[in-house]
C-alpha cells in the first residue's frame, strides 16, 4: 500500500488557505483601520478656528476640544464632528442699493428719521469671531447647534444651514442673529434726528426755502452723520454681548459711509432744485431788463444835451453791408 507525505495528508491543503484568508482579512482590516484612523486628525489653516465635538455610536455629542488657527495635524477622536469657523475680520456690509440687496450678507436698510422720512443706510460692520476657548464653546453650543434659513436661486429655494458649514450658512447666521442688533442701534440713533439735519436737501422739500439758504444745514448734516456713526460704535459691541449671551463678537467697528434718501424724494428735491434754478433764470432776465431800461434813460438823457450825438451813433450803428444811407430828403450817404 503506498503511504502519504506530510503534504499529501486530508485537509491540510484547506487549513492553509483558512490561514491565508485570516492573513489577508487582518491586512485589509489593518489598512482599514489605518484610514479610519488617520481620517480621526484634522488642522485648520490660517484663516479657521475649529470646535470639535465627541461623535460615534458610544460616546456623547459634548465638545471634546478647541483648535486654533494655522494649527498642525491634531487628533480628535473617533468619528468626531468639526465646526470650522472665521477666525480673521470679517465684514457686514449694508447698502442702500435694492439691486445688491439679494446678496449673501447684504440688504437693504430704510430708517425713519424724526420728521417721518425713510432714509437709506450704507455701511459696513467690521468684527472678529472670539479666539477665546471658553467663549467659543459656549458660541457653538448657542448658535453652531442649529441651522439658519436662507433663500438661493432665482426661484428664491429655501435651505437650511449650520453656521460652520460654509460662507453661505455663516453668512445666514449673521443676517439672523446680527443683522438685528445693527438695526436696532441704528433707529435710536437716527430716529431722533430730522431728515434736513442729515440731508441738507431736505430742507427744499419741506420749508420750500432757496438752495443757498441750506449750507448751514449742510455742515450740521455732516456733524451729525459722524455723531451717528460715534454712537453706533459706542453701542454696538455691548448690544451683540447683551442679545448673543456672551462675548462671542470682538473688534467691532461700525463705519457710516453714506445717507441716501428715497428715489420718490430725491425725485422732488430734483423738481424743486429745478424750479429754483427757473425762478433765478427769470430773476436774472429781470435784473437784465432793468439794466437795459436804466442805460437807455441814460443815452436818452445825453442825447438831449448832445444832438450831434444822436447822429454819430446812428452811423455807428449802419451795418458794414449798407452800401447808401438815406434816412430823410436832401440827405445821402454813399459808401466809397
Amino acid at each position: 500500500m503506498p503511504r502519504y507525505g506530510e503534504s499529501d495528508r486530508p485537509g491540510s491543503s484547506s487549513t492553509a488557505s483558512i490561514v491565508g484568508m485570516a492573513v489577508i482579512a487582518l491586512l485589509v482590516f489593518g489598512v482599514i483601520g489605518g484610514i479610519a484612523a488617520w481620517m480621526q486628525f484634522d488642522k485648520t489653516d490660517g484663516g479657521q478656528i475649529a470646535v470639535v465635538r465627541n461623535g460615534g455610536p458610544f460616546d456623547n455629542n459634548n465638545i471634546r476640544q478647541v483648535i486654533q488657527p494655522a494649527s498642525s495635524l491634531t487628533w480628535t477622536g473617533w468619528w468626531s464632528s468639526i465646526h470650522k469657523y472665521p477666525a480673521q475680520q470679517r465684514f457686514y456690509t449694508i447698502t442702500a442699493d435694492p439691486k445688491a440687496g439679494d446678496k449673501t450678507g447684504v440688504d437693504v436698510e430704510l430708517i425713519p428719521t424724526s420728521d417721518g422720512v425713510e432714509v437709506g443706510i450704507e455701511a459696513t460692520v467690521y468684527f472678529t469671531l472670539t479666539r477665546d476657548n471658553t467663549a467659543l464653546k459656549q458660541f457653538d453650543n448657542k448658535y453652531g447647534t442649529r441651522t439658519y434659513k436662507m433663500t438661493t436661486g432665482a426661484d428664491a429655494t429655501v435651505e437650511y444651514k449650520y453656521a460652520w458649514e460654509d460662507e453661505a450658512g455663516f453668512s445666514a447666521f449673521l443676517d439672523q442673529i446680527l443683522r438685528p442688533v445693527i438695526s436696532n442701534d441704528l433707529r435710536q440713533q437716527i430716529g431722533s434726528i430730522p431728515c434736513a439735519e442729515l440731508q441738507a436737501s431736505c430742507a427744499l422739500i419741506q420749508s420750500g426755502k432757496k438752495a443757498d439758504a441750506n449750507v448751514a444745514t449742510a455742515g450740521k448734516s455732516n456733524f451729525n452723520i459722524a455723531k451717528i456713526q460715534d454712537g453706533v460704535n459706542t453701542s454696538l459691541k455691548d448690544d451683540f454681548n447683551a442679545t448673543l449671551g456672551g462675548p462671542f463678537i470682538t473688534d467691532v467697528r461700525f463705519n457710516l459711509a453714506k445717507i441716501t434718501l428715497p428715489a420718490t424724494v430725491q425725485n422732488k428735491i430734483n423738481d424743486a432744485q429745478g424750479e429754483f434754478a427757473a425762478v433765478a433764470g427769470s430773476l436774472a432776465k429781470v435784473q437784465q431788463a432793468k439794466a437795459d431800461a436804466d442805460a437807455n434813460a441814460e443815452r436818452q438823457r445825453g442825447y438831449k444835451n448832445c444832438p450831434a450825438c444822436v447822429t454819430i451813433d446812428t452811423l455807428k450803428a449802419i451795418p458794414p453791408s449798407v452800401t447808401t444811407f438815406a434816412p430823410g430828403a436832401g440827405f445821402g450817404i454813399t459808401a466809397k
